[in-house]
């Protein structure tokens, strides 16, 4: 594919270089501005299962519901 794209390009290789360079920063630029912003909601990174009545949270690691003086 990368060899196809290459020789389809104008120009000597340092026109091709310099217009493949352009080409994969515009991709990078609409990853970055409007795919990953969509995608966003509908990947599962924020979906937090921990809730605050576990075993060992920060207050109970302390020691200070129990009472115990420091």
């Amino acid at each position: 594919m990368y060899g196809w794209i290459w020789r389809h390009l104008p120009g000597n290789t340092w026109m091709r270089a310099v217009i493949s360079l352009v080409l994969v920063l515009a991709v990078v630029y609409v990853l970055f501005q409007y795919v990953f912003p969509w995608a966003e909601p509908l990947l599962p990174f924020n979906d937090v299962t921990v809730d605050g009545a576990g075993a060992g949270g920060a207050a109970g690691a302390s020691g200070a519901e129990e009472g115990v003086a420091r």
